[in-house]
């Protein structure tokens, strides 16, 4: 075999070649789900700053009293919500916040930094619209199988060499197209440059609709029915158990202009549906738990301060989480200052400490051992912090 043969066949088998030396690109063993809160969460009333008085001040409405907060440490509590979902993980070691989390944009535009965390590029650079920072890890993985759960395929999966599939995992019901309308539509595209991608896409519909419905025929008698997003996170839970390792699924409902709540109300409601559905999808994913990373992110934070409205507005610093049953959790991770009004940014919000893309950087790196190189490719411009979760 000469060498122009032997580099073909090294492509071929997802080999690369680095100064004439033949490498396998890092396996994707691991299972890594990215949930992303649209709409910039209250990050400062789910880990709340049990030892500042500035936040019990300046939240005469919306603070959670020290008595109801679930202590995480001497400055932190957790929201009463997640008491029987997220707090057990994290006293077992198995979840982590990451206050002071976030971007450099400052637009505290919703779509503009939405977009931002998802392409995953450096600020004030050229966007690249058809480059999220999912399909450039999935480019740096073998055995990858990614999926977003999502209606359209979302920015975070654009870009990848190969199609990633996307599927509305809330309220899956019977594929409106048949087995003969899909071989009709399929051999529509024989021979094109869609013909895989189509059949790719009538395949994977299939194979979530059948795991779903073979799922609920195995109703627990007397059991109560799971709702919201707790329902869509168990069915990705078992997706992910069995057939994808690269998930992505966005939640919407977290923009609380208005009547926020404290330790109950709009909020409140939200996060214990956001909890049940946590840890719903690490009841389903099994003994594969121990392999698998979830992070929850937002686009930003909100007001310090509230508002007029018993609500808060767009801020900029965030509170970012990772879970999963290998990481080193149980604890507040990441730079730290006081939450007190001299620390502010802009004297309004969180400021940002942990550059997301760091943090990230820093997780994947360690999750599927990729150099630095790679972590370059997926975050240009950018250098990883670990933060020692893995």
């Amino acid at each position: 075999m000469n060498r122009r043969d032997l580099l073909r066949s090294a492509s071929a088998l997802g080999l690369s070649t680095v100064a004439g030396r033949v490498w396998a690109a890092p396996k994707a063993d691991a299972r890594l789900l990215v949930v992303f809160l649209r709409g910039a969460y209250d990050a400062a009333n789910v880990v709340i700053p049990t030892g500042s008085d500035f936040y019990y001040r300046v939240r005469p409405n919306l603070a959670v009293a020290k008595q109801d907060a679930l202590a995480l440490d001497g400055d932190w509590g957790l929201h009463p919500a997640l008491r029987d979902t997220i707090m057990p993980l994290y006293a077992k070691g198995q979840a982590a916040f990451v206050p002071f989390a976030g971007t450099d944009d400052l637009t505290r535009s919703h779509f503009e930094t939405q977009d931002t965390i998802e392409l995953g590029q450096t600020i004030g650079a050229s966007r690249d619209y058809n480059s999220g920072f999912m399909a450039r890890l999935a480019a740096e993985l073998t055995r990858v199988r990614p999926i977003a759960f999502t209606e359209q395929l979302p920015l975070i999966f654009r870009g990848g060499a190969e199609p990633v599939p996307n599927i509305a995992i809330n309220g899956v019901g019977k594929p409106a197209i048949d087995d003969r309308q899909a071989a009709l539509i399929a051999a529509m595209y024989k021979d094109t440059p869609l013909a895989n991608a189509v059949a790719e896409g009538f395949r994977v519909r299939n194979e979530v609709y059948q795991s779903i419905s073979n799922h609920a025929d195995q109703a627990d008698r007397g059991a109560a029915s799971p709702k919201g997003f707790e329902l869509s996170a168990r069915r990705i839970g078992r997706l992910m158990r069995d057939t994808f390792n690269l998930g992505f699924v966005d939640v919407g409902g977290w923009d609380t202009h208005v009547n926020q709540g404290g330790a109950k109300g709009y909020l409140a409601d939200r996060l214990g549906e956001l909890g049940r559905g946590i840890a719903g999808f690490a009841e389903e994913i099994g003994p594969g738990w121990s392999d698998t990373v979830v992070v929850v992110v937002s686009e930003f934070g909100r007001t310090f301060r509230e508002n007029g409205s018993r609500g808060t507005d767009h801020g900029h610093g965030s509170t970012y989480w990772v879970l999963g049953g290998g990481i080193r959790g149980g604890r507040i991770a990441g730079p730290q200052v006081r939450a007190d009004e001299a620390h502010l940014f802009q004297n309004r919000d969180w400021p940002v400490l942990t550059d997301y893309r760091s943090l990230l950087s820093g997780l994947l790196g360690r999750l599927y051992g990729l150099d630095q190189n790679a972590l370059k490719r997926i975050f240009p411009g950018n250098e990883p912090a670990n933060l020692a979760l893995i």
